[in-house]
């Protein structure tokens, strides 16, 4: 959460969790695992079936996997807290440049930019007359010239950035930008030049009939059979995983990959399945 008054675990939480997910779907999972798991240590001593039941319809829950393993990290650190510095929060399982960013600026107010796909589209259209950022991540130039954009006070720079976050969301918008709502549109290079359009344009990520969904589908009959005391047979598992229409590899591929990522255990003999921990 970006508002003041949350802790530095609470941002790193919220921040891990809303990756690849819509803020409304994340707002009540976060405040539930802030009242269950209010520091790192406590996310640390759960049992890894209660968080991946409270992770719930996230979606990617090897998040939660890696989230309880930065928690442990954090716990175990000088008092246990969530560090400022960028180089020591990527230092921590499962932290990655854009989320080491928004902790170290929105907890700590440090004058990093924070270049999520949003910041990134407004910036590429307003400076650079182009339509969508030019690759899937920054790459240090475009890291350089966001921070030399950024206003020289902490606090400013998260207002900045949260502006940037919500000017891209709201009016900047990828598909159906509304340029003349826009507070930039009289500096805006991409505008200035008629819209041109990208040769290449951003996909979405597709779900329906991919090892996604059948994965969700198993993960969610997992935590059904885990909250009624019972394993999930591996018939069961199979029949969860299977999709109209779908190649008749993907719901073995699915099991068998959710066991691998350590998202599910399977019994050696009887090959049933549970949530680990």
């Amino acid at each position: 959460m970006r508002a003041e008054g949350v802790s530095p675990w609470g941002t790193l939480v919220f921040e891990v969790m809303s990756q690849q997910t819509p803020i409304p779907r994340v707002q009540p999972i976060w405040e539930r695992w802030m009242r269950d798991w209010p520091g790192p240590a406590d996310l640390a001593a759960a049992p890894t079936a209660d968080v991946l039941i409270a992770w719930d319809r996230l979606g990617y829950p090897s998040r939660a996997l890696r989230l309880q393993q930065c928690a442990a990290a954090v716990a175990a650190r000088p008092g246990g807290r969530v560090p400022a510095d960028m180089d020591e929060l990527m230092a921590l399982p499962g932290i990655g440049p854009y989320t080491a960013s928004a902790v170290s600026c929105f907890a700590y107010h440090r004058r990093v930019a924070v270049l999520d796909t949003n910041v990134r589209r407004v910036l590429a259209r307003t400076l650079d007359g182009r339509e969508f950022a030019p690759s899937s991540s920054p790459g240090r130039r475009e890291r350089s010239r966001a921070e030399s954009l950024l206003p020289d006070d902490g606090e400013a720079c998260a207002d900045w950035n949260v502006a940037l976050m919500e000017l891209g969301a709201l009016v900047c918008d990828q598909r159906a930008p509304r340029c003349e709502a826009c507070p930039l549109a009289s500096e805006c290079a991409w505008l200035a030049a008629g819209r041109p359009a990208a040769e290449v344009r951003p996909r979405g990520q597709a779900w329906a009939g991919t090892d996604r969904q059948a994965r969700g589908r198993v993960m969610a009959s997992l935590r059904a059979a885990h909250v009624e005391g019972r394993p999930l047979t591996r018939a069961d598992a199979l029949s969860a995983a299977t999709l109209p229409g779908a190649d008749p590899a993907q719901a073995s591929r699915a099991v068998d990959g959710l066991v691998a990522d350590g998202l599910a255990v399977a019994d050696p003999v009887t090959r049933d399945l549970g949530l680990p921990g």
